[in-house]
C-alpha cells in the first residue's frame, strides 16, 4: 500500500546551465508542493501504514527549511552566494543546482535518512520511502525514486554538503536536527502526537 502526504513551501533559486534564459540568469521563485509517498505491506496498531501526525516534526521541519528562503548551488559564483547569504536570513546551500529534479533527489535523501534512523513504536513494519514528487509549477513536477536519489549517473549527492542558515536551524524543534541526521543518531517516534 502507498500513502501520500503533501507539504508546501515558497522558495527562490537560479538554475544555472538550463535552457530557459529566464531561469538560468535571474533569481525567481516558486510555490512548491512536495508529495512524500511511503509504502508498506503491513499496517500498524492504528491500521495505518504510517500515521500522518508523525510527519509533523522532523520530516515537515526538513521540508520547511526551504520555505521563504533561497536555495543556493555551492558551485555558483562566489559573489552571488555571498550576496544571497548577506541579504537573506533563510538559505540552504546545496551541492547540486536547485532544479526541480535535484530538489526531488535531495528531499528523498533527507527523508530517507531520517526514516531509516527512526525507531517506530506503534507496530509500524516495513515502512519505506516510495518516492518524492516535487511540483515546481501547476504543470510541471519531478518524481525521484530510490534509484534516482542514489544514482551515480545523475551525480552523487553528499548530505554533509548541505548547509542551513542559522535562522533555518533555529526554526527546528531541535537546532541539532541536521547533525543528528548526518551522524545517524536514532530518533524515537512518540507513542502519541
Amino acid at each position: 500500500m502507498i500513502i501520500r502526504k503533501l507539504f508546501k513551501f515558497e522558495n527562490a533559486h537560479v538554475v544555472r546551465g538550463c535552457s530557459t534564459q529566464r531561469c538560468r540568469a535571474s533569481i525567481h521563485g516558486h510555490s512548491y508542493k512536495v508529495e512524500v509517498l511511503f509504502e508498506s505491506k503491513y499496517l500498524d496498531e492504528g491500521q495505518m501504514v504510517y500515521d500522518f501526525g508523525l510527519m509533523k516534526r522532523g520530516m515537515k521541519e526538513l521540508i520547511d527549511s526551504f520555505d521563504h528562503g533561497v536555495a543556493i548551488w555551492d558551485g555558483d559564483d562566489s559573489a552571488y552566494i555571498a550576496s544571497m547569504k548577506e541579504h537573506s536570513n533563510r538559505w540552504v546551500i546545496l551541492p547540486v543546482s536547485p532544479s526541480c529534479e535535484q530538489f526531488s533527489r535531495v528531499l528523498f535523501l533527507m527523508i530517507d535518512r531520517l526514516l531509516g534512523a527512526t525507531e517506530m513504536v506503534n507496530g509500524e513494519r516495513g515502512v519505506k520511502l516510495h518516492s518524492i514528487i516535487v511540483h515546481e509549477t501547476e504543470t510541471g513536477y519531478a518524481q525521484a525514486f530510490e534509484e534516482d536519489a542514489y544514482s551515480e549517473l545523475m551525480g552523487t549527492i553528499s548530505l554533509a554538503s548541505i548547509h542551513f542558515s542559522d535562522e533555518v536551524r533555529e526554526s527546528w524543534s531541535d537546532p541539532m536536527l541536521w547533525e543528528k541526521i548526518l551522524t545517524g543518531e536514532s530518533f524515537l517516534n512518540p507513542k502519541t502526537v
